[in-house]
Parts: structure tokens; sequence; C-alpha cells
């Protein structure tokens, strides 16, 4: 099987889109954040997380019973993300319920997610 490669043949430098890049570039200490972020958001358990406290907060047992997970491993999950500023928490007498922290964190995940959807419907995605 053939494996096609999209390369550039040119040997021009287009300096005004250069020059446009290194203007707009993220100072690198954002780009690790948001490196950490996506690695953070890239496991399937995390994800899961997000699709429950993007409707509605809940406590550790609420969630491990959504995913039939067990509330140590839930509680492991939710502590990174908590750690990383995308999930808060508050006390009600015994109990702690997790929301998202914000709203930027519930427009990332939707957004993924409408993307997904778009591409489902267009071609199979991988």
């Amino acid at each position: 099987m053939e494996r096609k490669e999209l390369m550039c043949d040119c040997n021009i430098i287009h300096q005004n889109a250069v020059n446009i890049a290194l203007k707009n570039k993220p100072k690198e200490k954002e780009l690790e954040n948001l490196t950490t972020l996506f690695k953070i958001l890239g496991d399937s358990t995390r994800t899961k997380i997000l699709w429950i406290l993007d409707h509605h907060e809940m406590c550790v047992c609420d969630i491990a019973n959504v995913l039939n997970m067990t509330k140590s491993s839930i509680s492991h999950q939710l502590a990174i993300l908590r750690e990383t500023g995308i999930i808060r928490f508050r006390r009600s007498g015994k109990e702690v319920y997790y929301t998202l922290d914000d709203e930027h964190i519930s427009r990332l995940y939707e957004i993924g997610l409408e993307h997904i959807n778009h591409k489902l419907k267009g071609e199979d995605y991988a």
C-alpha cells in the first residue's frame, strides 16, 4: 500500500505569513499550560467526567455510579482535574459536589464534541 505524503516542494519563505505567525505566537508558558490541559483531557475517564459535570454537579458516589467505576478510581481522576483547575468542588455537610471550573471548560468540552459530531456526519473519524 502506497502512502502519500503531503510535502511542500517550494523553497520560498512566505515572510508575511511567517511574520503574522510570530507576531501572534503565545508565550512559551502559555503553550506549555495548553499542552498540559490537552494531556489531562486526553484520558477517556476524565472526558467522561467532563460530560457528566457539563450537565450537573455531582458527588463522587454519583459519578462512580454513572460510570460503573469505584469511588477510589473516580476520586483519583477528580483530584487530577481539580489540581489542574478543570473542576472545582463545594462542601455540603459531609458531601462534596464537583462541577466544571468555569464556562471556558464547558465550552471547550462542547466545542470538541460538536467538532466530533460534525466530522462523523461527513466522514469516518479515526
